[in-house]
């Protein structure tokens, strides 16, 4: 019988995201605190079957064809590192919106490899698993392992991973996608130009939480601002998140639209996800532990 091999693909939350400047191969170079969830979209691995992408979940329907899906490019660049590679049949529960700021497709991709590198007795830190990640998306590095760590360049330059303390977040969505590059279109950093915007708040070891907020607080989400411009709802997330008892800080989480905030205990979040749906109902929420 065919070993079906199951990964979580979770959502990936900027934390901090500074942009430092435009190359002049016209990408945006940052500097970004990433944190991963605990909880996000499912993928499986059949193993012996032909290479293939099955859909299904909530984001389904909004996560396009799938034969554009980062899951298959990830797999037909891991087979280009490795071959003779097993493949196999994947399946997705997409739980996670689409092009929200969160990384989904990148996470999903990042699971992809982690489950042919099992399926094929690989180290998910091996050269040609980095390199397949690399070749598949630039936010597909991070993903990788799973864990946080500071993220700069192009995605392509990571830092240590990160043991950061217990941080209990709520995610809100109010359901009107943000194109990447549309919000950085309209910072409108001209390519070899830098933005002077550096200065990431300094971290360390067994950081605890308290500190680790103080530390967030000075830093911010450069892209916020072109976001609300292109959705305004951002800037009534934040105000709702912001207001809410017992957030300790409020943000947007990459290119938007899903925002974030953190909550001194589950309670806090749980009650404040309550809150916000009864007012607004369309919005999609989800309460979470970052690591």
């Amino acid at each position: 019988m065919p070993q079906t091999l199951t990964e979580r693909a979770p959502a990936k939350i900027n934390l901090t995201l500074h942009v430092l400047g435009r190359r002049a191969d016209g990408w945006h170079t940052l500097e970004s605190l990433v944190a991963l969830s605990r909880g996000g979209d499912m993928l499986s691995l059949t193993e012996g079957e032909p290479l293939s992408l099955s859909v299904e979940g909530p984001g389904a329907a909004a996560s396009g064809s799938p034969e554009d899906n980062l899951v298959l490019r990830a797999a037909r660049h891991f087979a280009q590192f490795f071959p003779g590679a097993k493949l196999g049949s994947f399946h997705l529960v997409k739980r996670l919106p689409v092009a929200a700021g969160l990384g989904g497709g990148s996470s999903d991709a990042a699971a992809a490899l982690r489950l042919l590198a099992r399926a094929n007795a690989v180290a998910r830190d091996d050269t040609g698993v980095i390199e397949s990640a690399r070749a598949t998306g630039a936010d597909v590095p991070v993903c990788l392992m799973g864990r946080a760590r500071m993220m700069r360049g192009v995605g392509d330059e990571l830092g240590p991973l990160l043991a950061l303390p217990p941080l209990i977040g709520l995610l809100v969505n109010p359901g009107d996608p943000v194109v990447t590059k549309d919000v950085f279109s309209l910072m409108k950093i001209a390519p070899g130009a830098a933005t002077g915007f550096g200065g990431h708040p300094e971290l360390y070891p067994n950081m605890p939480a308290d500190a680790l907020i103080a530390a967030l607080r000075k830093g911010r989400n450069d892209l916020e601002a072109a976001a609300c411009l292109l959705a305004p709802v951002i800037g009534d997330v934040l105000s709702v998140l912001g207001a809410a008892p017992g957030c300790r800080l409020a943000r947007m989480s990459g290119s938007g639209a899903t925002c974030f905030a953190l909550f001194k205990d589950c309670r806090s979040a749980s009650r404040a996800k309550k809150a916000i749906l009864r007012t607004h109902s369309s919005w999609w929420a989800k309460t979470c532990a970052l690591s």
